[in-house]
C-alpha cells in the first residue's frame, strides 16, 4: 500500500504488527490459477506485495521475486513467511510514488489489490508497471469494481481506487490483453478480504 499520506502508514504499520497475517498466508486464487503462464526461473516483481503471501508463493514455484511494500512491518512479516516456507525472497521498502523503477526488467508484475493510487497518481503507476515488463512480459492484476462498495467485504471505501472494465481497456490499451473479466466471487483471503466480492482480473502482456 502506497502512494498513501504518513498517517495511512501508521495505520498499516499499526495492522500489520499483528502476529496474524491480514490477508493470510496463501495466495491470490486468481494469481495461483494464472501462474502456470510462468516458468520457473521467471524474474518478477510483487508490487504492494504486503505480508509476502502471493510473492511466497511465486517464490515456491521457483521463481525469482522482488517483493515491494511501503510497510517495514509487512515485509518483516513477507520475510518471516518466506523463511518458513524454506524459498527466497527478496525484499524492498518503497513508497512506490518515488521508486526507481527498473525498465525492462521482469518478465511478470503481480498486482492484486493495489488500488492505493490516487487518480492523479494511477495512470503513471500502471505506466511503470509495464515499463518494468521485458518485451513479451506478462501483467496480472486484480482488484475491485466499483459494485464492491455494496458488498463492504474489503477494499477501498472512495470510489475513485475502484476499477471498472472500461478504466483498465483503456489504461492498458496498448498492451495486449489476454483476459479481462469481471465478476462477483466469495474471496477468502485471511480477514482483509472475506466474503462476496465485485471483482476484476486482467492478464496484459507487454508488446515484443
Amino acid at each position: 500500500m502506497n502512494s498513501v499520506s504518513p498517517p495511512d502508514l501508521e495505520r498499516w504499520e499499526t495492522r500489520f504488527a499483528s502476529e496474524n497475517y491480514v490477508f493470510g498466508t496463501e495466495p491470490n486464487a486468481f494469481l495461483a490459477r494464472e501462474a502456470t503462464r510462468l516458468a520457473p526461473g521467471s524474474r518478477v516483481l510483487a508490487v504492494a506485495d504486503g505480508e509476502g503471501r502471493n510473492g511466497v508463493f511465486l517464490a515456491e514455484r521457483g521463481m525469482d521475486v522482488l517483493s515491494v511494500d511501503f510497510s517495514p512491518n509487512a515485509r518483516k512479516k513477507a520475510e518471516a513467511l518466506a523463511r518458513a516456507r524454506g524459498v527466497t525472497l527478496k525484499t524492498e521498502t518503497a513508497d512506490l510514488r518515488e521508486w526507481r523503477w527498473p525498465d525492462a526488467a521482469f518478465d511478470a508484475v503481480a498486482a492484486i489489490f493495489v488500488q492505493f493510487a490516487a487518480p492523479d497518481f494511477r495512470p503513471r503507476f500502471f505506466a511503470n508497471m509495464m515499463a518494468a515488463l521485458k518485451p513479451g512480459g506478462l501483467l496480472f492484476l486484480e482488484g475491485y469494481r466499483v459494485e464492491q462498495l455494496a458488498y463492504k467485504t474489503g477494499g477501498p471505501s472512495d470510489i475513485a481506487h475502484l476499477y471498472t472494465e472500461a478504466m483498465l481497456r483503456e489504461a492498458f490499451g496498448a498492451a495486449e490483453i489476454l483476459l479481462l473479466s469481471a465478476e462477483d466471487r466469495d474471496l477468502r483471503e485471511g480477514e482483509g478480504h472475506r466474503g462476496r466480492s465485485a471483482v476484476i482480473d486482467l492478464i496484459a502482456r507487454r508488446p515484443a
